[in-house]
């Protein structure tokens, strides 16, 4: 699957994560925020469920769920 990847700043400098399926524009309920383009379709193994690059965890399940996946911790 290949997905988008965007970014917004957190506390302390640090960012979270948002994937998308690539060339969906992100979810109404995520756009109230100030998400940058970090990567764009980048390609994720089908049978992983998680980004480690990005904190992303039950990739598949977030996307099945809500359309995309967020990040999960903050580190």
């Amino acid at each position: 699957m290949r997905l988008d990847i965007y970014r917004r700043a957190e506390q302390d400098g640090k960012f979270s994560y948002l994937a998308v399926p690539e060339a969906r524009n992100i979810p109404e309920e995520a756009t109230n925020t100030d998400w940058e383009v970090e990567a764009r379709a980048i390609e994720v193994d089908d049978n992983a469920d998680q980004i480690p690059d990005y904190d992303i965890d039950n990739l598949y399940g977030q996307i099945r769920e809500k359309g995309y996946a967020v990040t999960s911790t903050f580190h």
